[in-house]
């Protein structure tokens, strides 16, 4: 008797135990599982509001559908009489459309996306407040692969939106905009903050709209810089990038021939300004980027991008999902070279000029510009026409006119 119990009792806690089981394995497939797929694919801020737009269909297929003669006897009809046939008679094929090779995106579904990014010069390593001092559209082809990436000069004077009933704001630069919009001003209650009003300054001045945006203060890119280790670059000559050759900061000499540069010294190379021009600027910016991408790229550090991603996205301003910023991850080794592009505009369409800043009570440096000119460049460069693809050998970074910016080529060490 005491055994039947005992085999009784064993077989009730095996049942408990595949109950419990099978509870356990219900909650994770219809709580944890969906739950970890929402947060997988939710955006890390706030979007831009724009509509989407849907992307064109493929035509839909003719079907050609062929039924069998019918076996119901038809009541028979009096003959109709037709005049001898002039012409050949036979029957005539009509071409059915074949279905069209959608080609195959590279690291999921997503075809392209359009990425406004930016980097402000606020310093305390938070997004309270900041001028937009890097403004760029970065356009990602996954099918290519190809990243294009454009700068958008920050003194440009636009038209500000949805601002105007504040001190009767409806003009500012570009990279005003942006200050603008962040919640400690108060003055934008659009989505996106700061990235949210410069999107929309861009929009209604240049006709482009961005899908997502990632905003990065100078504190952070320093400590992303540092988290990879510097980065290197190589120059013809030495620049002295000190105040007076009396300065003492020696730390902004930057040698002729190869430099390993921490986050500080890249971020402050970046931002040189009286060393030469605003182009001379946006050619060191851009330098300094292509440096940050050979550095992800070598083998040392590629395979921790994803866990960099991970610490720093909360450091960073963005609409990007976890999912969509794994994708940018994976599509980095897929990238040659020569599909990494830089552009800026063409220098002779920006003449300086200055305009009073009622806001500021300044006159402030702008670029004079045909906002049409503009709108088009931005179009052409949207649409993969502009600029032009570099000549076979061609080593100048002007041809045909057009200005373009490509990574140095440094000399092997």
């Amino acid at each position: 008797m005491a055994d039947r119990k005992f085999t009784l009792t064993n077989r009730t806690g095996r049942w408990f135990i595949i109950a419990g089981a099978l509870m356990l394995l219900v909650f994770f497939v219809t709580i944890v599982i969906p739950t970890l797929i929402d947060l997988w694919q939710t955006p890390l801020g706030p979007g831009l509001g724009f509509e989407t737009t849907p992307s064109p269909q493929a035509p839909a297929l003719s079907v050609v559908q062929l039924t069998p003669e019918s076996s119901t006897q038809t009541p028979e009809q009096e003959p109709i009489n037709l005049p001898a046939a002039t012409e050949d008679l036979s029957p005539t094929l009509t071409p059915v459309p074949m279905p069209t090779y959608t080609p195959h995106a590279y690291c999921g579904d997503t075809p392209s996306m359009l990425i406004l990014a930016i980097g402000i010069d606020y310093r305390k390593g938070t997004y309270t407040y900041g001028l937009a001092d890097v403004i760029r559209l970065v356009k990602v082809d996954f099918i290519t692969p190809r990243v294009s990436v454009l700068s958008i000069p920050r003194d440009l004077w636009v038209e500000v939106p949805e601002i105007s009933d504040h001190y009767g704001i409806t003009h500012a630069k570009l990279n005003q905009s942006y200050f603008y919009g962040t919640p400690a001003m108060g003055y934008y209650d659009g989505p996106g903050g700061g990235a949210g009003l410069l999107a929309r300054t861009l929009e209604l001045n240049f006709g482009v709209q961005p899908e997502h945006y990632g905003v990065v203060n100078m504190k952070i890119l320093i400590e992303m810089i540092d988290a990879i280790g510097g980065v290197d670059i190589y120059l013809p000559w030495q620049i002295d990038a000190r105040e007076s050759p009396e300065s003492e900061e020696k730390w902004k000499i930057y040698e002729a021939g190869w430099n390993h540069l921490n986050g500080s010294r890249a971020v402050y190379y970046a931002r040189i300004r009286k060393l030469d021009s605003v182009f001379g600027r946006m050619d060191r910016q851009t330098e300094i980027l292509c440096a940050v991408k050979n550095k992800l790229l070598s083998p040392s550090t590629l395979m921790g991008i994803p866990d960099m991603i991970a610490v720093f996205s909360d450091n960073v301003l963005t609409d990007l999902s976890p999912a969509q910023l794994s994708q940018l991850a994976c599509l980095a080794p897929q990238l040659s070279p020569e599909n990494i592009v830089f552009a800026r505009l063409p220098e002779d369409e920006l003449k300086g000029t200055s305009i009073y800043n009622p806001q500021m009570k300044i006159n402030d440096f702008i670029w004079d510009v045909d906002n049409a000119k503009i709108r088009q460049y931005i179009a052409d460069f949207l649409a993969g026409t502009w600029p032009p693809p570099p000549i076979e050998g061609e080593t100048a970074d002007t041809h045909d006119g057009e200005t373009q910016q490509l990574c140095p080529v440094y000399p092997s060490r």
